[in-house]
C-alpha cells in the first residue's frame, strides 16, 4: 500500500512499511514455483498455503494502520477488488481450461498477499549518492485503481503475449513457414515422451487441440510398453484385450527411465503377443475392438487423463505411429506461472504496464 505521513513512522529501515516488506516473500516462493512449472509442469499445493498465511497476516496488520485515516475506505474497495474479482478470474479460467490448477491457486493467493499497491522506498543516502538520478520510490508507474493483483495479472497476459512471436523466429530459420510456428516447434517422434506440450497434429492435419504429452505417458504406462515398442507394431497394440493394466501414475517425466514400464523393466504385452491363445481371443474380441481402438475409451474410463478424450488419444497414437513420420509439430505451451513471476517483478520494480502503455496513447 502507499505509505502516507502517519505511517512513514512505521517503515522498516526506511524502505518499507512492515506489511509491505513481509509481502517480498512472495518474490523467492513464486520464483521457485516458476522453476518448478518449466521443469516438471508440477507445482507442489503446498507452496501456496505459507504464502495464503502471509497475505491474511499482512493484510490485517494493513488494516490496523489505515484504520481512522482517510484511506481506509479506498483500502477496504481495492481489498474487494482484489478478492472478489482477480481471485474468483483465476477460478473461472481453470474452470473454463484456461489455467492449469496450480496456475488458478498462484493468481488466486497473489489475489490475498497484494490486493493493493505496496511501496518501497530507496534509503535517501542512496538516492543522493546517484545524484538523484533514481526515483526515491517503487513502483513507480501505478495504476489510478490501485489493485496491484489486477497489475500483476495484466503484466503477465502482456508478458505472455510475446512468447509466440519468439517462437515464430525460433522456426523462421528452418523454413517452417505454417500455423504452427507461433504456438509450438518440430520435435522428434522418438523425443515425445520426454517433452511435455500438445500435440498440433491429427492424421487430419494441424489442430491446437491435440494429444497431451502426459496422457500418453499416462496411456503408455498403463499398458506397461514403451512409444519405441509402439512404434515398431502398431498393429499388434492397436487392438488391446481387456485385462488389468498398469498405474498410470500422473503423467510426470521421471529421471529413471524405468518407470514408464512395470516393473522396472521393459513389459512384455503377453496378452497382445500372436500364437493359438491369443487367437482365440482375438476371435472372442473381435465384435469389441473396433469400438474402441487402441483401449482408448477403456483407458479414460478408468483414469482422467487432463481432459483427452478417447478421439484425442486415437488421433494421436496414429500420428505417431507413422512409419515415415520423424517429427511433429509439439506446442510446449507457456508454464503461466513462468510470466507471472516475470509479472510480479516488473510490478514490483516498474509497475502496471497496460497503464503505461494505455498513458502513452493518451487513453488513461
Amino acid at each position: 500500500m502507499e505509505v502516507d505521513a502517519r505511517t512513514a513512522v512505521s517503515l522498516v529501515f526506511g524502505i518499507a512499511s512492515g506489511p509491505d516488506l513481509l509481502r517480498l516473500v512472495a518474490v523467492p516462493v513464486l520464483g521457485w514455483a516458476a522453476l518448478r512449472d518449466v521443469r516438471t509442469r508440477r507445482v507442489p499445493n503446498r507452496a501456496w498455503l505459507p504464502l495464503v498465511v502471509v497475505g491474511v497476516v499482512a493484510l490485517a496488520w494493513d488494516a490496523l494502520l489505515v484504520a481512522g485515516t482517510r484511506r481506509q475506505t479506498l483500502f477496504v474497495i481495492r481489498v474487494l477488488l482484489s478478492l472478489g474479482l482477480v481471485a474468483p478470474l483465476g477460478y473461472v479460467f481453470w474452470r473454463l481450461g484456461g489455467f492449469g490448477g496450480a496456475d488458478a491457486k498462484a493468481v488466486m493467493t497473489l489475489a490475498v498477499v497484494f490486493p493493493a499497491n505496496p511501496a518501497y522506498y530507496l534509503p535517501a543516502s542512496v538516492v543522493t549518492a546517484l545524484g538523484g538520478a533514481v526515483p526515491a520510490a517503487y513502483p513507480t508507474q501505478t495504476a489510478a485503481l490501485g489493485v496491484f493483483s489486477l497489475t500483476i495479472l495484466s503484466n503477465t497476459v502482456l508478458l505472455g503475449l510475446a512468447y509466440p512471436l519468439l517462437l515464430a523466429l525460433r522456426n523462421l530459420p528452418r523454413g517452417e513457414i505454417t500455423p504452427a510456428m507461433f504456438v509450438g516447434r518440430p520435435v522428434a517422434v522418438d523425443e515425445i515422451p520426454g517433452e511435455y506440450g500438445r500435440l498440433l497434429e491429427t492424421p487430419a492435419g494441424f489442430t491446437r487441440r491435440g494429444l497431451d504429452v502426459d496422457a500418453l505417458r499416462m496411456y503408455l504406462r498403463w499398458r506397461g510398453v514403451d512409444l519405441a515398442a509402439v512404434r515398431s507394431e502398431p498393429d499388434r497394440y492397436r487392438h488391446p484385450l481387456p485385462t488389468e493394466r498398469n498405474d498410470p501414475g500422473d503423467g510426470s517425466i521421471v529421471d529413471d527411465e524405468r518407470a514408464l514400464t512395470d516393473g522396472g523393466e521393459t513389459v512384455v504385452d503377453t496378452v497382445d503377443a500372436p500364437g493359438p491363445a491369443t487367437d482365440a481371443r482375438d476371435a472372442q474380441e473381435s465384435a469389441v475392438r473396433p469400438l474402441d481402438t487402441w483401449g482408448a475409451a477403456r483407458f479414460l474410463e478408468e483414469h482422467r487423463a487432463y481432459g483427452t478424450t478417447p478421439a484425442e488419444l486415437r488421433e494421436g497414437l496414429e500420428v505417431l505411429v507413422e512409419s515415415d513420420r520423424e517429427t511433429v509439430w509439439l506446442t510446449p505451451g507457456i508454464p503461466f506461472i513462468l510470466p507471472m513471476f516475470a509479472g510480479l517483478v516488473v510490478a514490483l520494480g516498474y509497475g502496471d504496464l497496460l497503464f503505461a502503455l494505455l498513458s502513452a496513447l493518451g487513453l488513461a
